[in-house]
């Protein structure tokens, strides 16, 4: 037989939550890097809040960062100039499609080369390698392209540069125009482009910033 609920609302058991009803969880922060971060190799991909059409929906990856201020170039934007009607001695070292990337709004006229190197022993002082980040190293045009052939993997020229002078780039990460997150020696060579390298990159992080993988790269485009 089942006891009688007491009258006495002293001896009443405390009211359950009503069913299905549970305690909200906090979002997670956005984590978009701090300054502290930024080091050659570190890749500066552009959030929605940055209307820069020159950089809307921007990969950067970071050549130096020093307190002169931070160099880098953006990755993924071909151009319709081939290599080998400029540096036809590095055409055939390469990636796909064979044409100069836009690296920034700097100096456009400035070519920056980089290469991923296979080995890791040291090199001689006239390789015409400079390391930046474990296989990535800016290479040298004006040198000979011969002793490089079998040494890297490939190359990729940039024409212009993105640069920021001091201080410039740590106010515009915490305006949330940029997130600062690692790179990987791939990135530099891809063949993707544009929005897609955009979404490639932000599906590797974790997440609130993994999610705007699912957002537009570059909102004004809607």
């Amino acid at each position: 037989m089942n006891p009688v609920p007491s009258s006495d609302p002293e001896r009443r058991p405390a009211a359950s939550p009503a069913a299905g009803r549970r305690r909200r969880k906090a979002a997670p922060q956005l984590s978009v890097g701090t300054l502290d971060d930024i080091r050659p190799g570190a890749l500066l991909v552009a959030l929605p809040a940055l209307t820069d059409p020159t950089f809307a929906g921007a990969v950067v990856y970071v050549l130096d960062h020093s307190a002169t201020g931070t160099i880098g170039v953006v990755l993924g934007r071909p151009s319709e100039v081939r290599i080998g009607d400029v540096l036809p001695g590095w055409s055939d070292l390469a990636v796909e499609p064979g044409v100069f990337h836009v690296g920034g709004p700097c100096e456009t006229d400035t070519a920056l080369c980089l290469a991923t190197r296979r080995g890791t022993g040291p090199l001689p002082e006239d390789s015409g390698l400079r390391p930046v980040c474990g296989a990535v190293h800016l290479v040298d045009l004006d040198s000979d392209p011969e002793p490089l052939v079998g040494e890297i993997t490939g190359l990729r020229v940039f024409a212009g540069y993105a640069g920021w002078s001091p201080g410039q780039l740590g106010t515009e990460i915490v305006q949330g125009s940029w997130a600062c997150v690692d790179g990987l020696p791939g990135d530099v060579l891809t063949g993707a482009a544009g929005p897609e390298l955009w979404h490639a990159v932000l599906r590797r992080q974790t997440g609130r910033l993994g999610v705007l993988s699912t957002a537009p790269a570059d909102p004004s485009a809607n």
